[in-house]
C-alpha cells in the first residue's frame, strides 16, 4: 500500500494507493481536474478525510462515515 497525500484547492488530503500503480494516480488527478470547477464537489471536498484506490474506483470517505466511489479510468 503506497500512503501519500494530495493538495487540491487548499486542502491536503492523503491517499491510500491499493494498486501500487503511479498511473492510478495520474488518473485520479486528471478526474480532480475535471471536477476542480464542479461546485456541488467543490462543496463536498471539504468533508473529505481519505481517499483509497482500489482498482480503477477511487472511494472518497467523508468524515461522517459515508463514502463516494469514483471511477477514475
Amino acid at each position: 500500500m503506497q500512503a501519500i497525500s494530495i493538495k487540491f484547492i487548499n486542502k491536503t488530503i492523503p491517499v491510500l494507493n491499493y494498486t501500487h500503480k503511479h498511473s492510478q494516480m495520474d488518473l485520479l488527478m486528471r478526474k480532480l481536474k475535471e471536477l476542480e470547477l464542479h461546485f456541488e464537489f467543490r462543496k463536498k471536498l471539504k468533508m473529505i478525510s481519505l481517499i483509497e484506490i482500489i482498482g480503477d474506483v477511487a472511494i472518497f470517505k467523508y468524515n461522517d462515515g459515508t463514502k463516494l466511489y469514483l471511477e477514475v479510468s
